[in-house]
């Protein structure tokens, strides 16, 4: 009985979400600030109206016109919508997977890259960023062009370190590839860069968004937008009813005050730059340039193990990224926060390290 499970998923670990009870959350690239107290209000009453005993709108059509709309999606593009971005990069992968093709993404990078590719059976071709998180892009077009991914994953801002690729390496990139290349734009609302305006220029380019780091994690919201060819391709794949009710109504009522999440990842990019300043004043710290909502640091004397459970006990829970090795080496993540939150895990920074 136990060869029925295969060999490459027995051998994964389960993606592990650590418990946060009692502790300020700054690990997650949450937005820490809730809705306003008057949205809130309007928002229980509409989800009041929700028709909970009949399905959803299987399609999710006012939903997808407002995020058309919000997110600035050129008439002729196409868009899907998944529960959350790692439904659309499994969908994405379910419809290009045979024997033999694969998924290359740089590395370091979003861990569900791999971990899909695992999943449905495709090779994972990881090609290492440079020190400073920028695209080694010599090795990355020799890759390409020796492995011909079927899939291409470019986060942009990249998860873990915060920055933007090079914008015309990666249009080497979409130049060079015959497979599909995924522009993952999760942390656009605190970047300046985009290539959503650009779809139509690249056959092979498509563009993934959330709505969870705008400041609606908990329901669980991406799309994809691309041409038509591909979107109704993967729409043959996507679950009937993936997109609850509650979802669809929730996401069409908040993207209506979009102003208030824009008002927020305005705050969020402020405390940013706070926290950069703060935490380059330190000594024995590294700390990379971000143009997303977290800030990637390096301990050059400490160690990130002591330093991570150091901060646990002082109430303060970031990303110890040290354990995934190779360039992360003694790098841990902080989620930027509120005022008063970044306050104290600076404090507690601080201590932890005079120690």
């Amino acid at each position: 009985m136990s060869n029925l499970i295969r060999e490459e998923i027995q051998a994964l670990s389960a993606y592990h979400v650590p418990p946060a009870e009692d502790l300020i959350k700054l690990d997650a690239m949450e937005n820490p600030y809730p809705l306003p107290d008057e949205i809130q209000s309007l928002w229980l009453a509409v989800l009041a109206k929700a028709e909970i005993n009949r399905y959803p709108d299987p399609a999710a059509q006012k939903l997808s016109k407002k995020i058309k709309q919000v997110m600035c999606v050129a008439e002729k593009q196409r868009i899907i919508l998944g529960n959350g971005s790692d439904e659309l990069i499994q969908i994405m992968a379910m419809a290009v997977a045979k024997p033999g093709r694969s998924i290359l993404a740089p590395e370091p990078s979003f861990v569900m890259y791999k971990m899909i590719a695992t999943f449905v059976g495709m090779n994972y071709i990881g090609v290492p960023l440079n020190d400073d998180f920028s695209l080694d892009i010599e090795v990355m077009l020799s890759a390409i062009k020796t492995h011909q991914p079927s899939l291409i994953f470019l986060a942009y801002p990249n998860n873990p370190s915060g920055n933007c690729f090079n914008e015309s390496e990666i249009e080497s990139i979409l130049n060079t590839a015959e497979g599909l290349v995924v522009l993952d734009e999760a942390y656009h609302p605190f970047s300046n860069h985009s290539f959503m305006p650009r779809l139509g220029e690249f056959e092979n380019l498509l563009v993934m968004r959330t709505v969870s780091k705008m400041g609606m994690a908990g329901l669980r919201l991406g799309m994809l937008a691309g041409a038509e060819k591909w979107i109704t391709e993967f729409d043959k794949i996507r679950l009937p009813y993936n997109i609850n009710v509650l979802t669809q109504l929730s996401v069409e009522f908040a993207l209506e005050h979009n102003d208030v999440f824009e008002q927020q990842a305005q705050l969020i990019c402020q405390q940013r730059e706070v926290l950069l300043v703060a935490l380059a004043a330190m000594d024995n710290i590294q700390v990379y340039p971000s143009q997303a909502n977290f800030i990637l640091i390096r301990l050059l004397s400490a160690d990130a193990n002591d330093v991570f459970e150091c901060l646990k006990k002082q109430g303060i829970l970031i990303k110890n990224l040290h354990p995934a090795g190779a360039l992360l080496q003694q790098c841990l993540r902080l989620t930027v926060g509120t005022p008063a939150q970044n306050e104290a895990c600076l404090a507690a920074l601080k201590e932890c390290l005079s120690r």
